[in-house]
């Protein structure tokens, strides 16, 4: 066995997040300090999750058509950096606008093949993902502090340099992560085109489309939002770190959650949390201690619905699909259902109010929650198991007779 290069998987997540905690809570503020309205914010903000709909597979593709994965992340952390330095230039919507879909579009290639990788790495003990991935929880957590205590005391532009900084890790773990040694498919390998047509795996995309849709006004308006009602950028920046406090908690028992109550339960608890989260936060914001509230749900809406769907796309992409079925989470989650949900809250949020724009986050959820509890089964939830009971699984989940 393979020595597990955990600390250097572990930076990268570190500053993956930590670019996140430092971009996705403040920028919507920047650009509001540029001047531009709801819908141009919502609008620019988007580019993250446009880029989502196509790049990470595009990169994917080229990965597995190389055969180079580690190359493709370490070139995807070079041109990221150097994509964000006109940023400091720049404050018109058109340049603002290409600059923002530049940077979306090499910062969002490398995540799907650095989750593949790192189950490359895990392939003897996959349950250890969370403990990795919670690192990026945690340097989310220090960022979003960090940052909102900076800018409490110094002009919002400083942000740029803030950022500059995550990039630069991004760039610098990506240098010294390892390759995960060779695995070679054994047995018979599926098609992707046959795993797609799955109604657990059609499912299961449909409904993280909901969710990740859900989260839309979340990302893009969260701080404009607290912001609008008197908060100050520490306490914003508490209130996202208590969420990613919740979430970190959550990945450190996700393996023992699955193995309890399996991949159905935990998606229809992380559901509904979202459901009641999003009424929360968009009628109740003056409340504190509600909100305190709502950001703990984060750690089922965001913390226990990722790992157990990451999970499920690692167990049903099996082989060389794996790659692949990352880069199409990512598409259709992140990207799709990202991109409808900055949109969607951008043209609601100026007409409709910012209770509005939640309640149809709380919708969606709901969307998503009726999609799991119709076509995601009990059964489908091989993902709990031991690795020794899941081999003698058929590729499509399904015990041999």
């Amino acid at each position: 066995m393979h020595a597990l290069p955990y600390w250097r998987l572990s930076g990268y997540y570190f500053f993956y997040f930590a670019f996140i905690g430092a971009f996705s809570p403040y920028f919507g503020l920047y650009l509001q300090s540029l001047a531009f309205s709801a819908w141009d914010i919502g609008l620019l903000m988007s580019q993250m999750q446009l880029m989502r709909l196509f790049a990470p597979y595009l990169w994917g593709a080229l990965a597995d058509g190389l055969d180079r994965r580690l190359a493709v992340v370490r070139l995807a952390g070079i041109l990221g950096l150097l994509a964000f330095l006109p940023f400091f230039m720049i404050r018109g919507f058109e340049a603002m606008l290409m600059a923002m879909a530049l940077l979306a579009f090499f910062w969002s290639a490398a995540l799907p093949l650095v989750e593949a990788l790192t189950f490359d790495h895990l392939r003897d003990d996959p349950a250890r993902y969370s403990r990795i991935r919670l690192w990026g929880s945690i340097g989310f957590i220090i960022a979003v502090m960090g940052t909102g205590l900076l800018l409490d005391h110094a002009p919002l532009s400083t942000l740029l340099w803030v950022v500059v900084g995550t990039l630069a890790g991004i760039l610098a773990c990506a240098m010294t992560v390892p390759d995960a040694p060779a695995h070679p498919p054994v047995g018979e390998q599926p098609l992707l085109r046959r795993i797609l047509r799955q109604t657990r795996v059609r499912a299961l995309f449909a409904a993280c489309f909901a969710m990740s849709a859900a989260h839309g006004a979340l990302y893009v308006f969260y701080s404009i939002h607290l912001s609008d009602h008197h908060y100050s950028k520490l306490l914003v920046g508490s209130l996202w770190s208590l969420g990613v406090v919740a979430e970190i908690l959550v990945f450190l028992c996700m393996a023992a959650l699955l193995r309890r109550f399996g991949l159905r339960r935990v998606l229809l608890l992380s559901f509904a949390a979202a459901v009641v989260r999003f009424l929360m936060i968009g009628h109740l914001v003056d409340w504190l201690w509600l909100m305190v509230v709502a950001q703990l749900l984060h750690g089922l809406t965001f913390g226990a619905y990722h790992a157990a769907a990451i999970a499920a796309v690692n167990r049903w992409f099996p082989g060389h699909c794996q790659t692949r079925g990352q880069a199409l989470y990512s598409t259709v989650s992140f990207g799709a259902g990202g991109l409808l949900g900055s949109l969607l809250s951008g043209w609601t949020w100026d007409g409709w109010g910012a209770a509005a724009t939640f309640a149809l986050s709380s919708l969606l959820a709901l969307i998503g929650l009726l999609i799991v509890a119709t076509w995601v089964r009990a059964t489908d939830d091989g993902v709990s198991e031991p690795a020794g009971r899941a081999r003698r699984h058929r590729t499509d989940g399904r015990r041999r007779p």
